[in-house]
């Protein structure tokens, strides 16, 4: 490849041609306008610095701000891919990512808000906040818009606020588990799962409902779930009620509850999977090292992530983003928790 002497200034063209893309596109990059993969634009960056082509001060490493990302609590392990993931693409882009946990007794969701707002924050992305729960008001969304302040939901529609919206198919997921543990030949399926005002615990409910009338005729899904909350301890009791009712596959709404499911399982002294099946959900590290490893249907975080911080660039760069609610599949990932029904 031929370049241009030293002594001549890089055009735009130059740019494009050492890193095999369009002029457009370059300047896409050079405008920070939505557009761009995150490959191009460092393809795009490495061909201007091989040149000696000067970046415009938005893209010479100078934070333009923080980007604030707040998360329920770093406990269950999906919270955290969640927010590396979000970090990770945040970065990148000469932003500061901010996290903001919510554990119990501590600093508000609005409080953090209120204090990233006095810290000029440029954006925020709500990972399973209180936007999530049916129960919050909308009102804190409703002043951040109305301030200009763009911002994503993730896992947690609301179609009351005016924000892109970006979420796990949660109600696919569980049908997807119901009709793994049918086809093993299990005819008593139970299901675990969190506090029924969490719309994330909704939808997976309603997967419930409908993968026991797919897969088993069952109309009634109440007798098949214990209701908890989403810790070990929680799976642990829910997995207590199901067992005693008879169930031999059980279908849990996070990976924890999974694990409290088996740990209750061994305490009654069966086995897993041997006499009992447990399927996980969120696929979050370290769920293929558990004893056994864990069948579970795996959120794709790192798509996710990656919609999410689009999806807030985008309206960065003054762009509108669709209001239509964007969902992800999960993949069912088959280890050592679930087999054939006992007998």
């Amino acid at each position: 490849m031929t370049l241009p002497p030293l002594t001549d200034k890089p055009r735009l063209e130059d740019v494009a041609r050492r890193a095999g893309v369009s002029v457009p596109t370059v300047s896409r990059v050079l405008n920070g306008r939505s557009g761009a993969s995150r490959e191009t634009r460092q393809a795009v960056l490495t061909a201007m610095d091989d040149l000696g082509y000067e970046r415009p001060d938005r893209l010479s490493g100078r934070a333009r701000g923080q980007i604030g990302i707040v998360v329920p609590d770093l406990v269950n392990p999906i919270f955290p891919a969640f927010a590396g993931a979000i970090s990770a693409l945040v970065a990148p882009n000469d932003y500061i990512p901010a996290l903001c946990t919510l554990p119990g007794g501590g600093v508000t969701e609005d409080e953090y808000v209120s204090l990233l707002l006095d810290q000029g924050v440029r954006g925020l992305i709500f990972v399973c906040a209180a936007h999530a729960d049916g129960r919050a008001g909308v009102e804190r969304y409703h002043r951040l818009r109305a301030r200009g302040i763009p911002f994503v939901l993730t896992n947690g529609t609301r179609t009351e606020v005016d924000a892109p919206s970006i979420a796990n198919d949660d109600s696919m997921a569980i049908q997807t588990a119901v009709r793994h543990l049918a086809s093993l030949g299990h005819r008593k399926i139970g299901f675990a799962t969190g506090p029924e005002h969490f719309i994330p615990s909704r939808r997976k409910a309603e997967g419930f409902r409908a993968g026991l009338k797919q897969q088993l005729g069952v109309s009634d899904p109440a007798p098949h779930t214990a209701v908890t909350m989403f810790s070990i301890e929680g799976g642990h009791s829910a997995a207590v009620e199901l067992l005693d009712a008879g169930h031999t596959g059980i279908v849990c709404a996070s990976d924890v509850m999974a694990l409290g499911a088996i740990r209750a399982a061994r305490s009654r002294g069966l086995r897993v999977p041997e006499d009992v099946s447990v399927v996980g959900f969120d696929d979050s590290p370290l769920m293929a090292f558990t004893d056994p490893p864990l069948t579970t249907l795996r959120q794709p975080v790192a798509a996710m992530a990656e919609a999410v911080v689009q999806a807030l660039l985008t309206e960065l760069s003054g762009e509108r983003v669709s209001r239509t609610e964007v969902l992800f599949e999960s993949d069912l990932i088959v280890r050592g928790s679930t087999a054939a029904a006992p007998g």
